[in-house]
């Protein structure tokens, strides 16, 4: 599996950065092991379950009103999930920004815009 190396001149929050970060974090701590693609998927499932668990009764327009405390920790939840789909991406060796354009265009060709509706 070819593994991509972080280039120095890209942003602090690029997702080349998160991915080697996230790389680094499991080495560190021998998860490796642990980081098979269906754990990871699993994983992203999960933490975007726990996304779901804030709004679960709330009105659409509470849902859209978050006080900071649940905008904060909506925000852990959606970088968790985040997190998670850049290191299966990397264990697959999956460009995920390439994935991400690749699929935008796909979803434009499938959904053509409509103008008078």
């Amino acid at each position: 599996m070819t593994k991509q190396t972080a280039d120095p001149t890209l942003p602090t929050d690029s997702l080349d950065e998160l991915r080697e970060r996230q790389r680094r974090f499991a080495a560190e701590r021998d998860w490796e092991q642990f980081h098979q693609p269906k754990n990871l998927a699993m994983s992203v499932a999960i933490e975007a379950a726990e996304i779901m668990e804030h709004f679960q009764w709330l009105t659409a327009d509470q849902s859209a009103s978050l006080d900071a405390a649940a905008r904060r920790e909506v925000g852990h939840e959606i970088a968790d999930v985040l997190l998670y789909l850049v290191r299966l991406a990397d264990v697959l060796d999956i460009d995920l920004a390439a994935a991400a354009r690749e699929k935008i265009a796909l979803n434009a060709l499938k959904y053509p815009v409509q103008r008078g509706l």
